[in-house]
């Protein structure tokens, strides 16, 4: 057996599986924003032709897995395993959306708050570099309106915001990996070969390793401020993934955060100097990526699970399939807080899970000098 375990919580994949193909859905706000051309679908209208909020959010999520699925040249059977959730009470988004886009894939639900994508990206992958699936898919949502919904106050209320509070991003990604790197226009026929006969592709952007996040709780209340609940479990897996593997900062073209904002990203940035690290240079936030906030008045920036998960598959990959960027990062930050535990007084723990992703060409794939 291979031991694929990586110094005391990361994994290095030895077959690292690869990203083939990736969709992302978004409501209208997000197309106002900077990436508004990179999405692969901007909606007219929030409510996606629904009557509730959480219905919207299931048909982001159906859209952007077939989408996903259409895009990697495959049929939705031939996806053997889908993971995937949400921020809603027993993931229904998720459940109603992603979780039946094909009856006969098996299902795994996940709740790791706005971290999910990370989580969701992390077991994938774990189930294609084991053997276990030829193709599995990740897939994550949030909506605004859902959300608000869920765990603050109605849109109808018209509460006033703190300047601390990031906006909820409307969006869904998915993603399909699979054993090895294959370019995603072969036709199915070709999708049995095995690892070794596989032809690899120039811009394969596979998933090396991982570094699965752990609860951290410094004792924030404040479900105003995310940034502050999520930002020191962000330090604490990106500390672990440089300790577990001897890397330094300037290792990574980029370490990007899943949707700390601004707020959350000064606090990760203090945090990991005091730990000895400076990662200034290198550091991102999806959160801050994905929104004009002078412009459309969103404070610290955006949140969510489909945060994150919107700008990987818009913004990440393209850079890292172009070569632009060889080895990313990748932290999605949730806070794992529900509408009972706040109302209960308890504190709003933290957790982030670190993916990571390189680009690789054809000889740096088959071991060519």
């Amino acid at each position: 057996m291979i031991n694929q375990m990586k110094g005391s919580r990361s994994m290095e994949f030895e077959n690292a599986p690869q990203i083939v193909s990736a969709a992302s859905v978004v409501g209208p706000k997000e197309g106002e924003g900077p990436l508004g051309d990179c999405f692969d679908l901007v909606a007219d209208e929030a409510e996606f032709g629904e009557d509730t909020w959480e219905k919207a959010e299931s048909t982001m999520q159906k859209e952007a897995l077939q989408m996903a699925i259409g895009k990697a040249h495959l049929e939705a059977w031939q996806i053997r395993y889908l993971y995937g959730g949400d921020l809603l009470a027993q993931i229904i988004a998720t459940s109603f959306g992603g979780g039946t886009a094909n009856a006969d894939t098996p299902f795994f639900g996940l709740y790791g708050a706005c971290s999910t994508c990370g989580e969701s990206l992390t077991l994938a992958a774990m189930a294609v570099a084991g053997g276990y699936a030829d193709y599995a898919a990740a897939v994550t949502s949030s909506h605004f309106g859902s959300a608000e919904k869920e765990f603050r106050f109605p849109l109808g209320y018209g509460n006033q915001r703190p300047l601390s509070a990031t906006w909820t991003v409307t969006g869904s990604g998915a993603f399909v990996l699979s054993a090895g790197c294959r370019d995603a226009s072969d036709s199915a026929s070709d999708n049995d070969l095995k690892r070794e006969e596989q032809d690899f592709i120039e811009g394969c952007i596979i998933v090396r390793g991982a570094t699965p996040g752990r609860v951290v709780d410094m004792g924030v209340r404040d479900n105003m401020n995310m940034g502050a609940c999520m930002a020191p479990a962000a330090a604490d897996t990106i500390y672990q993934n440089l300790m577990d593997f001897n890397y330094q900062p300037e290792d990574y073209d980029r370490i990007i955060t899943g949707d700390l904002g601004e707020i959350g990203q000064r606090i990760l940035l203090d945090l990991m100097k005091e730990k000895g690290y400076d990662i200034s240079k290198q550091t991102m936030d999806c959160g801050i990526e994905i929104y004009d906030k002078e412009k459309q008045d969103t404070h610290a920036g955006g949140s969510g699970c489909g945060c994150s998960a919107v700008v990987l598959a818009a913004m990440i990959l393209p850079k890292l399939e172009t070569g632009e960027w060889k080895r990313v990062l990748f932290v999605p930050t949730g806070a794992l807080l529900s509408k009972v535990s706040f109302n209960e007084g308890q504190t709003v723990p933290g957790i982030a899970h670190a993916v990571m992703l390189e680009s690789h060409t054809y000889e740096t794939c088959s071991g060519a000098a």
